[in-house]
């Protein structure tokens, strides 16, 4: 499968995690069953493409936490930053999370939630958007002729406006996160840094959400 259609391993995780976030606002799914389906889907097919490791480790770890301080810090210095109607809008979305009440208690869906954010979310959007995609915008014929992290100012730019879109009324901070996971990649050329750099982020952020009852932050 992967001969004929190479960008399946890269691809077909994060198409599964959109089609099951789109259906979750259709019928409600639990986070369990989100969590298996995205690992299985990247077990599948996404092993081949996610050899060795960080190269990195630490500097990876460090970048992670700098995100995340990134992240919070404009709502921390000016409580209602992402309340201004330049992020809270009706193209971007509402700052509320999506989080229903009754289960910001619950440990069990907590746990699942928490794994969908630290180890499923930052492989299959890796694999997407700096595994492919940045690639495929610099050779639309054969993204594989374009080695890792090869640098080329358009296709940079253009993963990290879409990343910044991703994340709707975050949009501000989305931006400069997909900034510099873009330029840590270009940098390490290992995907494997950029994984381990966005599950320190999100683990950060999860935590800062759990404890603190930042829901918002769960879109």
């Amino acid at each position: 499968m992967n001969s004929r259609f190479p960008a399946v391993p890269y691809v077909l995780p994060f198409a599964v995690f959109i089609a099951l976030l789109a259906l979750q606002s259709v019928v409600p799914i639990p986070a369990s069953l989100r969590l298996a389906i995205s690992l299985a889907a990247i077990l599948a097919v996404s092993r081949p493409v996610l050899p060795g490791g960080p190269s990195q480790p630490v500097l990876s770890v460090l970048l992670g936490l700098a995100v995340f301080v990134i992240w919070v810090g404009p709502d921390i210095l000016v409580p209602t930053w992402h309340h201004f109607l330049l992020f809270d809008n009706a193209i971007f979305g509402h700052v509320s999370g999506s989080t229903p009440s009754a289960l910001k208690n619950d440990l069990v869906f907590i746990v699942f939630r928490v794994g969908i954010s630290v180890i499923a979310v930052p492989i299959l959007e890796e694999l997407f958007w700096r595994g492919w995609l940045m690639r495929w915008l610099i050779d639309g014929h054969d993204f594989r002729r374009v080695a890792l992290g090869t640098y080329a100012p358009a296709a940079l730019w253009v993963v990290a406006v879409l990343f910044a879109v991703e994340h709707g009324p975050f949009w501000d901070v989305g931006l400069i996160t997909g900034l510099i996971y873009n330029w840590w990649m270009v940098r390490t050329r290992n995907l494997w840094d950029c994984i381990l750099m966005h599950a320190v982020t999100n683990g950060a952020l999860a935590a800062y959400v759990v404890i603190g009852h930042h829901w918002e932050y769960w879109l």
